[in-house]
């Protein structure tokens, strides 16, 4: 069993920077594949960045490619994702996940889920 437990979100203005954490619990944590997703008011949930269990793969959706950056920390049982050059079509509710297997990008591939955080980026 892994929780999850997101952190990091809040009110930024455009061309700002979020660094957002997801701590989470259980033994087996290093050995899972982690993703953020994000879901705005009104959309579906969409694939945002992923992270293999070992931290050497990793994989974006297009709109996220050099502007975001995913990264884990095995030892402090944490994944981060780094935000820059924030834009207003960013605002939605980050949520991290866990897989046992590889990175993918589907949502309903993911085993565990946090709670969410909040971005909300002004113009």
């Amino acid at each position: 069993q892994v929780q999850l437990v997101e952190s990091g979100g809040g009110l930024v203005q455009a061309g700002g920077s979020l660094r957002l954490s997801c701590a989470a619990s259980g033994r087996a944590f290093s050995s899972y594949a982690m993703g953020w997703f994000r879901q705005a008011p009104g959309k579906e949930r969409e694939f945002v960045a992923a992270i293999s269990w070992s931290g050497s793969t990793t994989d974006y959706a297009d709109s996220m490619k050099g502007r975001f950056t995913i990264s884990r920390d095995r030892a402090k049982n944490t994944v981060y994702l780094q935000m820059n050059s924030l834009k207003p079509e960013d605002t939605a509710v980050y949520y991290c996940a866990a897989r046992t297997l590889g990175i993918v990008v589907l949502a309903n591939e993911y085993d565990y889920w946090g709670q969410g955080t909040q971005v909300t980026v002004s113009s």
